[in-house]
């Protein structure tokens, strides 16, 4: 029994993980941002989106690393959720 409820816990933190998709830092909310990159809580995203908001648009994912508290190892552990174009579908790194 312990052993089938730990598997059922498994499951359902997986489908919490697969729940959250990529994420446009550019466009997103503080909430949708934290919700999505791994590492990030909500008041690290609230800074990305105040570092956005005083000066522009990232071009690319490296440059989170301009938001006090986000550093490359962050980026690197959410490069493939990271996008800064609003075509899911182009390249972002």
């Amino acid at each position: 029994m312990k052993y089938f409820l730990s598997l059922i816990a498994s499951f359902f933190f997986l489908a919490l993980a697969w729940a959250s998709g990529p994420v446009n830092v550019n466009t997103a909310s503080a909430e949708e941002i934290s919700d999505s990159l791994k590492g990030i809580g909500l008041s690290k995203a609230r800074l990305i989106v105040d570092y956005r908001e005083q000066n522009g648009s990232f071009l690319h994912a490296d440059e989170l690393v301009k938001v006090k508290g986000i550093g490359l190892k962050t980026i690197d552990l959410n490069r493939d959720l990271i996008l800064v174009q609003d075509d899911t579908t182009t390249a972002n790194n």
